[in-house]
């Protein structure tokens, strides 16, 4: 080996003599040219078509190997050079775009747009996280990349592109893309409401859970109190509302009623709360302080404590409502029963089957409001949110005396026959 390869990059190398050993037959000798920033770009571009994958590896990654040379290596059959020659073009996009080379520019494109399609899931990874916030480079590339059907491809480009247009966005969303590219989108900035619909529409809990962590995401009132109504159930979206920002008193009201005793000191301790919306979340927490400390102080069987308040007149909405917040689920199931004039184990035949149309009936039966029979739909017979039957004007039943009447007395039958 001569004295210069010895050297290594340290040691000055004629032109002449970095031609003879881009041709040696040892490629250790010809990796070491490969790897130098002092060789003519005649000379690399010549090895990147060299026979040794390590050499053309090399010449992927040499900052000074000319952009026609990446042309070449951005098909090249080896994915590991491929891959090194993505992370150079990472590496080198801030420096040409200052560069002002217009022909270099032009082919950088070139060789992105072959990259950002390559078959390999990391060399396309490359590129995106490359181009995920830079606004110079053809809208194509970033609809492919947006569009791919892998999450680490996608979502970069998804979260922080400013080349994609709200339409793109929904387009994509509405395409059935995965919980990873939702999520992504939920978190760029400033989502806009026709955006943020989009991701509620879906029911996919982590996305809408991430669109309500992102502070700048704009969502309408009414959406807004949609998902309090469903973090009765999806409690992953109850923190991100506790903490939302401009949360409408409303919807704190609602929270109050219903989230975690950690959740409710956040709720209690906002700055943005009216002297009204205040007084409530207070008299909430009292409540459950006392509501704890009687359970501490008594186990009351469930049946008897309904029976009793039952005879004395008290077994009301009110009575239920709190049972409810509390989780005193066996005694909120001998309540309606003994309201209903029915049998507890219709009572719970009719919440396990999860049926909307048969706990609205019950709720009708035992004569409490049809916002108490949402709640109970929500939170006893386990519902979806986007199944729930809703008050019909305001306050009415959505459903017919004879339908609800007749959903009692199937249920009933199934009842009295798995009985026999």
């Amino acid at each position: 080996m001569t004295q210069a390869v010895r050297a290594g990059a340290e040691a000055p190398i004629s032109y002449e003599e970095s031609k003879r050993l881009a041709k040696d037959r040892n490629p250790q000798v010809r990796a070491g040219i490969a790897r130098r920033e002092d060789i003519r770009p005649e000379v690399l571009y010549f090895m990147a078509e060299d026979d040794s994958a390590e050499v053309r590896g090399w010449i992927a990654a040499n900052r000074k190997t000319p952009r026609q040379a990446d042309l070449i290596l951005a098909r090249d059959r080896d994915e590991e050079v491929r891959r090194k020659l993505a992370a150079k073009i990472a590496n080198l996009m801030p420096e040409l775009d200052a560069s002002g080379q217009e022909q270099a520019q032009e082919i950088l494109i070139e060789v992105i747009g072959i990259l950002a399609q390559d078959q390999a899931i990391r060399v396309r990874q490359i590129i995106a996280e490359t181009l995920k916030d830079v606004a110079e480079v053809p809208p194509a590339v970033i609809q492919r990349l947006a569009r791919d059907i892998e999450e680490v491809v996608a979502c970069p480009v998804l979260e922080f592109s400013p080349l994609l247009s709200d339409r793109d966005l929904i387009e994509i969303i509405e395409a059935g893309s995965g919980a990873g590219q939702l999520r992504a989108i939920s978190r760029r900035y400033g989502v806009g409401e026709s955006i943020a619909d989009a991701i509620v529409a879906t029911q996919d809990q982590g996305a809408v859970a991430a669109l309500l962590e992102n502070d700048s995401a704009q969502i309408r009132e009414d959406a807004l109190d949609g998902l309090v109504e469903g973090a009765i159930q999806v409690t992953a979206w109850q923190k991100p509302l506790v903490l939302r920002p401009k949360l409408p008193l409303g919807a704190v009201r609602k929270l109050a009623s219903f989230v975690a005793g950690s959740l409710l000191s956040l709720l209690q301790a906002r700055q943005d709360l009216d002297r009204k919306t205040a007084k409530a979340v207070a008299k909430e927490v009292r409540r459950r302080l006392k509501d704890e400390d009687t359970k501490s102080k008594t186990a009351e069987d469930p049946a008897a404590k309904a029976k009793s308040l039952h005879k004395s007149g008290k077994l009301d909405e009110a009575a239920l409502s709190r049972a409810l917040n509390s989780g005193e689920r066996d005694f909120l199931r001998h309540g309606l029963a003994l309201r209903a004039g029915m049998p507890h184990v219709l009572v719970e035949h009719i919440f396990s089957a999860h049926s909307a149309k048969g706990v609205t009936a019950l709720a009708w039966k035992a004569e409490v409001s049809m916002r108490f029979a949402v709640q109970l739909q929500l939170r006893m017979g386990g519902i979806a949110p986007n199944q729930v039957l809703h008050p019909r004007a305001g306050t009415g039943y959505p459903l017919g005396e004879d339908e609800m009447v007749w959903q009692l007395e199937f249920f009933e039958g199934l009842v009295g026959w798995s009985e026999d």
